[in-house]
């Protein structure tokens, strides 16, 4: 491809969108009405309202939950995936269907299995003994709606994450950890003195694409909660869709969507320093 053409896809997908967010964030435009220029005023609407102030905290327990439990379950499953395996290749590709299968599609069926009335998470909970009938109704209550939507987006997130970790072990020689069995290093020093200072940089790399990736969810929380019960799962991509295309309020729903920006830049640009010291 042309250095043009690339210029020209790179304008019209990135610099052409951020740049009208930017204009529309600095204006009072509706939806219909081209609106006219209020600076910096939906910023200071945005920060004064209740609700924002929830998404953000929002964000940061959902976001740090779901990427704690990735990256966690997403080394053990690698580990796990690793080792010598029947029909291993078959695993593998079964391992990639939640990250394959589209998203709304799925969700559709997490919220189904959550749902207040045939709830198969309920089911067999209770037919465990875990919890007594009729069971939480996850969509409904705050705490559990959250539980929710976390469980389904480190569902859908713990493919790519444990598949990139594995590319990494693979990468590691044998030699290393034959080494370590000479000094007596059993398996879990294997583990913390060989595969996790290797897998450091790969670990480093792969949490910051799934923290940019968790951040800016918006297909889940949108399918399964649209945000409720009582704006208590609400995500900067679900609050800016909700006040700028369902409300309207293009202008605010604009300015809803910049915040998420320089958060993401301040984590990329602390990841990156730690990725280019490793």
């Amino acid at each position: 491809m042309a250095v043009g053409q690339r210029l020209l896809l790179i304008v019209g997908l990135v610099a052409y969108p951020f740049a009208m967010a930017i204009y529309f964030s600095l204006s009072d435009y509706w939806v219909g009405s081209p609106g006219r220029f209020i600076g910096l005023q939906n910023f200071r609407d945005v920060l004064g309202n209740e609700i924002f102030r929830q998404t953000v905290q929002n964000s940061f327990v959902f976001a740090g939950i779901a990427v704690a439990l990735k990256t966690v379950l997403g080394i053990w499953l690698a580990m796990l995936l690793f080792r010598p395996l029947r029909f291993k290749r078959l695993v593998r590709a079964a391992v990639l269907l939640p990250w394959v299968i589209p998203t709304a599609l799925s969700t559709l069926a997490w919220g189904w299995m959550f749902d207040s009335l045939y709830s198969v998470v309920n089911w067999t909970a209770i037919h465990l003994g875990i919890v007594s009938p009729p069971g939480p109704n996850w969509l409904g209550m705050p705490a559990y709606a959250m539980t929710a939507v976390i469980t389904v987006n480190v569902w859908r997130g713990l493919p790519f994450f444990a598949i990139t970790v594995l590319a990494g072990l693979v990468s590691i020689p044998r030699e290393y950890y034959e080494a370590a069995e000479v000094d007596g290093a059993g398996s879990w020093g294997g583990f913390r003195h060989v595969t996790l200072p290797l897998l450091k940089p790969v670990l480093a790399v792969v949490v910051l694409f799934s923290t940019i990736f968790t951040f800016s969810d918006f297909n889940i929380v949108q399918v399964l909660t649209r945000g409720g019960p009582v704006n208590t799962t609400h995500l900067f991509a679900t609050l800016a869709y909700q006040v700028g295309l369902s409300g309207g309020n293009l202008g605010q729903g604009a300015a809803i969507s910049l915040f998420l920006f320089p958060m993401l830049a301040a984590i990329v640009f602390v990841q990156l320093r730690y990725i280019r010291r490793e």
